[in-house]
């Protein structure tokens, strides 16, 4: 059974925090062109990063919880997302999910001879000498491989991570992995450290850090942590970062499942007469969890966007009356998964398998 804990978030007085703001944001570095042509990145140094650093905490404190079982058959529901089931559940093991009519892209990453084949099928990676195809049993999550990002110890800024461009681009998508933290992960502050969707984000290679989101020029979503201080559990309470048109400040918002919203925690903010508030989720270090969201571009002049996030394929988080956008060729364009930090105290790695993109609700594998 993996577990997690979770803490009730309380009212907080407005805080100083301006989220992942701060500056320092680094941009994805122009470098050469992916040997497949379709790549939006080169094979810089320079990484991914959509967020600089910051302070503060939500939490205050957490309660153990009994956990929640990883790769179970759970499909969960998305409140007004409508999702049961699952397409996972029809490819148990996730054995020829890839061939599904809804499934965009699947990896297992069981066909690299090294890291450096990732280009093979994913059009960008970062930072070469910290990415590496995990064998040992104990980092993979189902088959014989999997993705291990290395975060260095660090005083300056380090983006790594994996893209894909839609060939395509769409108006919703749900994104799924499997990923687990080391034990030795105490990161505090900006840290982007789960996958992410944006629209546009990307101006041939570059990033647009620090470049308000106005409706017109893009979009991003990550679903990850947020550790503010040292007195959260790490890796963080899970999250929505986002650059969207009602943004509080130059760098991007903090969605957390009870409903705040940093910065300015203080500042209520209306996801809609359907919103459920839901405790704080912080999952532990060293366990493997099935990492799903769903993002829904509203449709322009209409506040019908929507983003729904699943952990182990249990609901905790529903985000509606969103406004992403106000012209409708403003489409999710890539995705990725990423570990990123402004700064790291000690060495620390992060896995990933069995990611999916595609449609409709994916769900966790099925046995």
């Amino acid at each position: 059974m993996q577990g997690y804990s979770i803490g009730v978030a309380v009212a907080i007085a407005a805080m100083a925090s301006t989220g992942c703001g701060g500056g320092g944001e680094s941009q994805a570095a122009s470098g050469g062109q992916s040997a497949g042509g379709q790549s939006a990145g080169g094979r810089s140094s320079g990484g991914q990063s959509s967020g600089g650093s910051s302070g503060g905490s939500l939490s205050a404190g957490g309660s153990s919880s009994g956990g929640a079982s990883s790769g179970g058959t759970s499909g969960g529901t998305g409140g007004a997302s409508g999702v049961a089931g699952g397409i996972a559940q029809k490819y148990p093991g996730d054995i020829g999910i890839g061939t599904d009519a809804d499934v965009i892209f699947a990896d297992d990453f069981e066909s690299y001879a090294d890291a450096s084949k990732l280009w093979d099928r994913w059009d960008n990676t970062f930072q070469a000498a910290q990415t590496r195809i995990a064998t040992e049993s104990a980092n993979v999550y189902a088959g014989n491989q999997a993705l291990e990002f290395t975060l260095p110890p660090l005083t300056q800024e380090l983006s790594n991570a994996v893209q894909k461009v839609l060939t395509t681009e769409l108006d919703m998508m749900y994104l799924r992995w499997y990923s687990k933290f080391d034990l030795n992960n105490d990161i505090v502050g900006s840290s982007h450290n789960g996958g992410g969707m944006s629209a546009h984000y990307f101006i041939g290679s570059m990033a647009t850090p620090g470049i308000p989101a106005d409706g017109t020029n893009k979009f991003l979503t990550e679903y990850e942590h947020w550790r503010g201080d040292v007195t959260t559990a790490a890796p963080g309470q899970l999250n929505v970062y986002i650059y969207h048109p009602e943004q509080r400040d130059v760098y991007g918002d903090h969605f957390f499942p009870t409903g705040l919203v940093m910065p300015n925690t203080s500042l209520p903010y209306d996801f809609g007469p359907d919103f459920v508030p839901q405790s704080d989720v912080i999952p532990e270090l060293g366990r493997w969890y099935c990492y799903e969201y769903m993002v829904k571009a509203n449709t322009p002049g209409l506040r019908d966007g929507r983003i729904t996030l699943w952990l182990d394929g249990k609901q905790i988080a529903d985000f509606g009356n969103l406004r992403l956008r106000d012209i409708d060729t403003l489409k999710i364009d890539r995705f990725n998964l990423s570990f990123h930090a402004r700064s790291n105290p000690k060495e620390t790695k992060k896995y990933y398998d069995n990611v999916v993109a595609a449609k409709s609700y994916i769900g966790p594998m099925a046995p």
